[in-house]
Formats: structure tokens, sequence, C-alpha cells
């Protein structure tokens, strides 16, 4: 197979990959980045695609890109209010994707329940499945294969991962009924699928310290604000600053 017409791309996508995840990226998985490069423009560098569990996924993010540079004409989200159980935090949505003016649509069907979602969004149930919804449309209607991060249930061993990262500092309560600081990083890392490491770094370099352990409480709160902030505002620079940490977080390792 020839390389995507915009090489450079590719081979930035690989080498982030592979500094990303070390030891996972192998022939097989380089295939499948270059496939994904071009035939769909998906990449690494703008947060597309996330390795999990040694699995490749595509974000929403992604998915909502690749559909507007193929010009998708539009997505249709209605409840299937029959299905749901609002006392039980469980919603049901059903999503129509149209790539053309002409499409009949592709149809994807969300769920999200307290029992099929990771502790740390619970709560964020009615929106998760909204998205699931949206996600496997779009899949349908533009022939992909790969499942996405957000239609994943629970991952112990990812979620570990990503917690075990964060310092335990930040574990303690703020004694006023809000969640720990951890919790909102954890959140915030999860809602934006954003690489733990990568913000861990990130935050030092934001308070002024040289690890994220040494710095005071008020500080990681304004780091938070902050990125919550920048993530809403435009996820695709913060994905591209995040990334600017990824030879020093290697360098660590």
């Amino acid at each position: 197979m020839p390389f995507p017409k915009n090489k450079s791309r590719y081979l930035r996508d690989v080498a982030l990959a592979k500094r990303l995840w070390p030891g996972q990226i192998n022939a097989e998985k380089i295939q499948s980045l270059k496939q994904m490069s071009q035939k769909l423009g998906l990449s690494v560098v703008a947060g597309d695609v996330q390795l999990l569990e040694n699995r490749l996924y595509v974000t929403h993010s992604g998915l909502l890109r690749l559909a507007r540079r193929r010009h998708c004409s539009g997505i249709t989200v209605n409840l299937v209010k029959t299905s749901c159980d609002p006392a039980a935090s469980r919603w049901v949505f059903r999503a129509v994707v149209y790539p053309n003016p002409n499409s009949k649509g592709f149809v994807g069907y969300g769920d999200a329940e307290p029992s099929n979602i990771s502790p740390v969004v619970q709560g964020a149930e009615l929106r998760i499945a909204e998205t699931r919804a949206v996600n496997r449309a779009l899949r349908k209607a533009y022939g992909i294969g790969l499942c996405s991060v957000e239609e994943l249930g629970a991952l112990p061993s990812a979620r570990t991962s990503s917690a075990s990262s964060l310092p335990a500092g930040m574990h303690s309560s703020n004694g006023n009924g809000q969640p720990r600081l951890r919790d909102q990083l954890c959140l915030l890392i999860r809602q934006y699928n954003l690489d733990a490491n990568l913000v861990k770094a990130y935050a030092a370099d934001f308070c002024g310290t040289e690890t994220l352990r040494g710095a005071s409480r008020e500080l990681v709160e304004s780091f938070i604000t902050h990125l919550s902030a920048a993530a809403k505002e435009n996820r695709d620079a913060l994905i591209c600053k995040l990334n600017s940490y990824s030879q020093q977080v290697e360098a660590r390792s």
C-alpha cells in the first residue's frame, strides 16, 4: 500500500504513538495507523485515535472532524423514551447520520447507565448515551470498523493506570462536598480523552513546580480550571500543547 498523501503527518503520528504507548506499537498497528491516515484522515496528533488495553479506538472528536471533512449533510438525535428509566439513570438515544442530501441515513443507538460507564463520569449518563449513539451512526456512515472510546464501558485497568499516575496528594476531599481534585482531573481526562501523563507534565509546568506533587492545592485548582476552559474552547489546540510535553514524559519514563 502506498504512503498517505500527507506522508509527514503519518510519520508524525507513528512517532508520537511510539512515544505515548512505548512497546505497544507493532507492525500491525503501524499498518492500521497508515490506513486510518490514508483513507480517513484520522490522526494521533489531533487526538482522533487512542490506544487502550493494547487496542486502537477512534474518538468522538475524530469522528466529528471526519464528518466535517466529508461534508456530512446532518445528524439527528432523538431520545428513545420507551427504553429510558430516569430514576435509574438509564438513557437510550437514536442517532441518524446523513452523509449526503440523498442518503436515507445510517442509524445508531447508544445507551448508558451507571453499570456500563466509568465511575469517574457517573452522573453524565444522558450525555454519554447521546454521544454513543452519534458515534455508532457515524461509524456506520463512514465504514469505520474500530470501536470508539466513548462506546466503551468501564475499563478497570486503564482507569486504574490513569488514576494511579496522578499525585496521591490530590486524593483528599476539600470538605465542602465538592469532588476531590484528583476526581475532577480524572473526569476532565476521561471527558476530553486526554493523556494522563501529558496532563500531569503540563500541570507541573503550569504550577511552576518540578512535579505536580510539589504544587499547592490552590495552584492545582487553578490548573484544573484552566484545563477545563482550554478543553472546551479548543480541544485541538490543547492536544497540541499536551503533545509538546511528550519528549519530557518519555525522558522520565
